[in-house]
């Protein structure tokens, strides 16, 4: 059947395409609003990321509706956001025995943490403005590409690091003659990097930088942030440190630090593992009853076959039951199923309106970005995290109405075909949708492509691109 499709004007890029084209720019003129205000704190989890070892000054942690100054010893959660006032430092050790030193001025949020000493540890921490310095733990040592920095404008990877990374605001920028962007200067060791598919290794005594993302313009009534696809800046190397890196209030101490921190680590990590785990508690066991015949079996008829949800059961059809997540055989893998599986969930959410369903499906260092054709012909890319996911989802929901979309095709593939494990697949689809978003009629096709990756029994979005056709 041949599927019409109405072209969206500049005015009505709002609509944009796709599930996530729909879910991004159904908000953007919430978002164009509300630019330069910082996210709302996602929930503190109640798992630990870090102690506070050192401070000076007012900073204060917040999650929840609630906000509290930290002292010497506090504790401070996956989920909070961390802020440190003008003249305020902090130093925070985290539980892989690594630091976070925050500069003044600095706010961010540590939105996921794992030290246990698995190859799923995980450390990202979302800097939304000012500087941090970070000496990397033991998650370098055994889950190196878990251990990331997001900033507005580039994600920063280690490679076994002392390093500082800086968002510049508009204004600093202004005050210090210097381009406004994410800075980060490496001390020891190394980091990378990457805004999309382009990579910079930096290397000790060097500083890369990449621009910050483009303004929140104005085209017809809608509000969206414009980066074309043929002019996304690449990171560079900075000739010279930038005149606003100055040392910290607690930075000689973090200088001894950093010379045996990586010794350290990886004493406390062995000290880990040679730590006796606590024994299974004994059951007592009832006295065994007396035995009984056995009576002869009757067939009873098979219980008919149901939909289940790979949320309530633990396990996604596609994989094997018997596996346990993450290593299963890929000869056992079906990836389309998967896939479809997935997605169905995906449509599910979007149709009941459960945002906060939508968001749990990605990973919070999700990478999101809808390419939209203006009425010029035009291609337009609107990139967002997890955060502006989230926010753009829960504006979308409120004037979402009459929702409805088929899948015209979808196919599922291993992203390593060689990899042991059936734990990462790539899927592409084509969907056609159609509904009224805050009162207007939409109506479009486009190609989504996702990324899945298997974490803790759950299939999760870590990269999720839609183009409008």
């Amino acid at each position: 059947m041949n599927w019409p499709l109405n072209r969206a004007s500049s005015g009505a890029i709002a609509i944009a395409l796709g599930v996530f084209g729909l879910l991004i720019g159904a908000s953007l003129n919430s978002l164009a609003a509300s630019a330069g205000e910082p996210a709302a704190a996602n929930p503190p989890s109640g798992q630990r990321f870090a102690t506070v070892w050192r401070i000076r000054g007012e900073v204060a942690a917040s999650g929840a509706g609630n906000e509290r100054k930290l002292r010497e010893g506090d504790p401070v959660y996956v989920g909070e956001r961390v802020r440190a006032a003008a003249l305020a430092e902090a130093v925070l050790k985290t539980e892989d025995a690594g630091v976070v030193a925050i500069r003044p001025s600095t706010e961010f949020v540590a939105e996921r943490f794992a030290a246990e000493d698995k190859p799923t540890d995980s450390l990202t921490v979302r800097l939304v403005t000012g500087s941090l310095r970070v000496i990397s733990g033991w998650i370098a040592r055994t889950n190196r590409s878990g251990h990331n920095i997001v900033t507005p404008s580039a994600t920063i990877g280690i490679r076994g690091t002392d390093h500082e990374p800086y968002v510049l605001s508009a204004e600093l920028a202004k005050a210090t003659s210097n381009r406004e962007g994410t800075y980060d200067k490496v001390n020891r060791g190394g980091t990378t990097m990457v805004v999309g598919d382009n990579k910079l290794d930096i290397d000790p005594g060097r500083v890369g930088f990449v621009r910050a993302p483009a303004k929140v313009g104005k085209e017809g009534k809608g509000g969206f942030k414009e980066r074309a696809l043929l002019t996304i800046l690449l990171p560079v190397l900075l000739d010279k440190v930038p005149n606003f890196y100055v040392p910290g209030e607690f930075d000689t101490e973090l200088d001894r630090y950093a010379q045996t921190a990586d010794e350290d680590s990886l004493r406390q990590l062995e000290q880990r593992r040679k730590a006796p785990r606590a024994p299974t508690p004994l059951q007592t066991l009832p006295p065994k009853p007396a035995p009984t015949p056995t009576p002869t079996p009757t067939s009873a008829p098979a219980p008919a076959p149901g939909p289940t949800s790979g949320a309530a059961s633990g396990a996604m059809p596609g994989m094997p039951s018997a596996a346990t997540p993450g290593t299963a055989s890929t000869a056992e893998c079906q990836p389309t199923t998967i896939a479809k599986t997935w997605l169905g969930q995906l449509d599910a959410a979007i149709a009941r309106n459960d945002a906060p369903a939508i968001v749990a499906m990605f990973a919070p260092e999700a990478a999101v970005r809808a390419t939209i054709r203006g009425k010029d012909n035009k291609m337009t890319s609107v990139d967002l995290g997890r955060e502006e996911l989230a926010q753009s989802t829960l504006a979308a929901m409120k004037g979402l109405k009459d929702y409805k979309q088929r899948r015209v095709w979808t196919d599922g593939t291993l992203e390593n075909a060689a990899a042991p494990a059936c734990d990462r697949i790539s899927l592409k689809s084509v969907v056609i949708e159609q509904g009224r978003q805050s009162g207007k009629p939409y109506r479009f096709e486009s190609v989504e492509a996702y990324v899945l990756e298997l974490r803790a029994g759950k299939w999760l979005a870590i990269k999720a691109e839609t183009t409008q056709q």
